[in-house]
C-alpha cells in the first residue's frame, strides 16, 4: 500500500513539474507577421492539401482521407473512408455547394455548411475553415494566441476554438476545430497545388 502510494504520489509530482505550453495574445512583430500571413493567403487563391480528417457531432462521427482543391471562390473537397470504401465529394461555388457520393443521390444547396450538416449530420465550417487551416483568420472578428515560436496556437473565431498542434515551415500540421461538441481534427500530410 505503501508502495502504490508513494508511485501515485511521485507520478503526480513528474505530472505537476511538466510546463503548460505558453500561449499569449502576441506582441505587435507577431501581430503584423499574421496580418502579412493572410496577405499572402489572400494572395493565393489556388491550393490544396491531402491528409486525414475526423469529424465529430455529438455521438455521431466519422474520419477518412481528405483531398481539397480550391481554385479562388470555387473548391472540391474528396472524403473517402478506407474501410468501407465510401466517400463523397463536395463541390462549392460563390453561388452554392453539391455533394456527391450519398446514398440518396447528389443534393445542393446555396451553403456548403447547412448541406453538410443536413446531409452528414456533420457541423463542419467549410468557409472558414479554409483560412483556419492556412493558419490564417476567416473575416471577421477573432481572438489569436501565439505560441512561443510566434506562430497562431489558438483562435476563436465564429464560437470555434482552433487549436494549431504542429508545423511544418509555414504551414500548419495539425489542425483541431471544436464547438460545444462539434470538433474536426484534420492532419495535413501534403500541402501542393490544385
Amino acid at each position: 500500500m505503501i508502495r502504490s502510494t508513494t508511485a501515485l504520489a511521485l507520478v503526480l509530482l513528474l505530472a505537476a513539474c511538466v510546463p503548460a505550453p505558453v500561449r499569449g495574445p502576441g506582441d505587435a512583430a507577431q501581430l503584423a507577421a499574421q496580418v502579412a500571413h493572410e496577405a499572402a493567403l489572400r494572395a493565393e487563391p489556388a491550393w490544396g492539401l491531402e491528409g486525414r480528417l475526423a469529424v465529430r457531432a455529438g455521438s455521431e462521427g466519422g474520419s477518412g482521407r481528405l483531398e481539397w482543391r480550391q481554385q479562388g471562390g470555387e473548391y472540391e473537397i474528396r472524403l473517402s473512408a478506407p474501410v468501407t470504401g465510401k466517400g463523397w465529394r463536395l463541390l462549392g461555388t460563390p453561388d452554392g455547394a453539391r455533394i456527391e457520393g450519398l446514398d440518396a443521390g447528389p443534393v445542393g444547396g446555396p451553403d456548403a455548411r447547412a448541406l453538410l450538416a443536413e446531409a452528414t449530420g456533420w457541423d463542419i465550417p467549410v468557409d472558414d475553415l479554409a483560412w483556419w487551416v492556412r493558419g490564417g483568420r476567416a473575416p471577421g472578428a477573432a481572438e489569436i494566441e501565439f505560441g512561443a515560436d510566434g506562430r497562431p496556437a489558438r483562435l476563436v473565431q465564429q464560437g470555434w476554438t482552433v487549436e494549431y498542434r504542429e508545423w511544418v515551415g509555414e504551414r500548419p500540421r495539425r489542425v483541431f476545430a471544436s464547438r460545444g461538441e462539434a470538433s474536426v481534427r484534420l492532419v495535413v500530410d501534403r500541402w501542393g497545388q490544385p
